[in-house]
């Protein structure tokens, strides 16, 4: 068992309430607690924060018009193929 009784197998499966800041005080304190003793769920937390803002950022690229006219072209070339 982890840090404040939270295990690493429980804290990935908090892992996306934490980073959405839904997650009671209560836990979120369980979670915090087991982060700064826990070397390895620290990187963790730090990979899927990382990954979670590059997939929006990504969305948002996709979004303007001349990304979006780029991937109709590509998209088309490969159906043509």
């Amino acid at each position: 068992m982890g840090a404040a009784g939270l295990t690493c197998r429980e804290l990935v499966e908090l892992v996306t309430d934490y980073l959405e800041d839904a997650l009671p005080p209560a836990e979120r304190a369980r979670f915090e607690a087991h982060v700064a003793e826990c070397g390895g769920c620290a990187g963790y937390v730090a990979q899927m924060r990382t990954t979670v803002h590059l997939v929006g950022a990504a969305g948002e690229l996709e979004q303007r018009p001349e990304v979006a006219g780029l991937m109709r072209v590509f998209s088309d070339w490969k159906r043509s193929r």
